[in-house]
């Protein structure tokens, strides 16, 4: 056993842990168990145990084979316990039983080779037909995306309580309908692919801009849900919108290590350092749109987004990008896949295109928009806007309002940063 270096909690470590391991442990539980609640609800057991043994004993050399051998045991004991109710139980203990020796030796090693596989199958499970389609995706990110259900719910621009609702019936039904713990049939993955599409981006999403909390990104999260678009792409090669999306979150994540500063602090788009930016992702970012486009003639959303992402990767400034293209594409993409985020975003790319002055009617127009009453991007791009148009009391009051509503720590502080400096401006020009 390894003791955490001094300076950092025990607690935090068993965060990061769980944050990295949760998903594959979970996901080989259900192969175990076959019931995505109970599988869970193990997963949790071993992370009662890492809380209650961890400070005292220090953290394992392999704290996720830690957790993963811990919670195994837990579902033999389990099933052990169910027995006298279902026969095949001890059966399905017994075998556990005859590998629990050979797993402790190649934990690692599943860890590595198997869990890809794992958490795959568990995205298809998840994402089952029998499901209502914002069920899947909820339930989803509560198992594989690490997400808590407060931020599931902003993804969604959702009450919490509507959002933990939907996870807690998902698993019964999941349960009740005793889905089989496999990969469905090649015919049938299409059915579940805008799903599984669905949540790999929001999880990637939670990773670039995470949505609260201390940490302006979840870097762990944007790398997870690459890989399993990668996965994906590999098992379904014909799939257009399967590259645009590994095309889009390549092209973004591209800009990781230029979105903060040598102090930590946030960098926005406009101010980043683009040398900074990984060439190598863009050129395979680029290399999977080239793949989406010749499957389809017509992109669809991922494809889309992305190619408004290789927009930003070919400009080596702001000022220098192709703000019409981007304007153009977003008209496609408000056509294809309407909501008010891409209405929103659509015009931030009008005021670079076009001027402030002709976006703050389009952003004034979702003011009334319910779906956007708590998004916070809304008064922060409202209150740019303004500062642009030098109406500065105005724009200090909607940065202000924006810090209130965001839930990640960084952001407010650069939101009431930019209120701030708006006020300074707005009172040294009143002086």
């Amino acid at each position: 056993m390894v003791a955490p270096p001094h300076p950092v909690p025990i607690h935090h470590v068993i965060d990061t842990v769980w944050r990295m391991e949760s998903a594959r442990v979970i996901a080989a539980l259900v192969r175990m168990v076959r019931d995505v609640g109970l599988a869970e609800e193990l997963a949790q057991d071993a992370l009662v145990a890492a809380l209650e043994r961890w400070p005292s004993d220090g953290v394992p050399d392999n704290p996720g084979a830690w957790l993963m051998t811990t919670a195994r045991n837990r579902a033999i004991d389990r099933l052990r316990h169910l027995r006298l109710r279902e026969e095949k139980h001890v059966q399905v203990a017994w075998e556990l039983e005859q590998q629990q020796d050979d797993a402790r030796h190649r934990e690692e090693h599943l860890l590595d080779d198997t869990v890809g596989d794992d958490v795959l199958r568990l995205m298809f499970i998840a994402c089952h037909p029998v499901l209502p389609p914002d069920s899947r995706v909820a339930l989803t990110l509560r198992l594989l995306g690490g997400l808590e259900t407060g931020q599931i719910a902003r993804a969604f621009l959702s009450t919490e309580a509507t959002v933990a609702q939907r996870i807690v019936r998902a698993k019964r039904t999941l349960a009740e309908a005793r889905i089989p713990f496999e990969l469905p049939r090649r015919e049938q993955l299409p059915e579940r692919l805008a799903a599984v599409l669905g949540v790999i981006y929001l999880v990637f999403n939670e990773g670039y801009a995470a949505s609260s909390g201390g940490d302006w990104m979840r870097p762990g999260l944007c790398e997870e849900a690459l890989r399993l678009g990668r996965i994906l792409a590999g098992l379904m090669p014909g799939e257009p919108e399967v590259h645009g999306l590994v095309a889009l979150m390549e092209l973004q994540a591209s800009r990781l290590q230029a979105r903060t500063g040598a102090d930590g602090h946030p960098v926005l788009l406009p101010d980043q350092d683009r040398s900074r930016w990984d060439r190598r992702l863009i050129e395979s970012g680029l290399e999977a749109l080239e793949r989406a486009r010749r499957l389809e003639r017509s992109p669809g959303p991922y494809a889309l987004q992305a190619a408004i992402a290789a927009c930003h990767a070919a400009a080596a400034s702001s000022a220098a990008t192709d703000w019409p293209r981007i304007v153009a594409l977003y008209d496609v993409l408000a056509r294809l896949a309407p909501s008010p985020v891409v209405e929103l975003n659509r015009a931030v790319a009008v005021s670079m295109a076009s001027g402030p002055h002709a976006a703050l009617p389009l952003v004034d127009a979702l003011q009334d928009d319910r779906k956007l009453a708590g998004y916070h991007l809304l008064p922060s791009v409202r209150g740019d806007l303004l500062f642009r148009l030098g109406r500065m009391a105005e724009a200090a009051g909607e940065f202000e309002r924006a810090a209130a509503m965001t839930g990640n720590l960084r952001e407010r502080d650069l939101l009431l940063a930019r209120a701030r400096h708006c006020t300074g401006v707005h009172s040294s020009g009143s002086a």
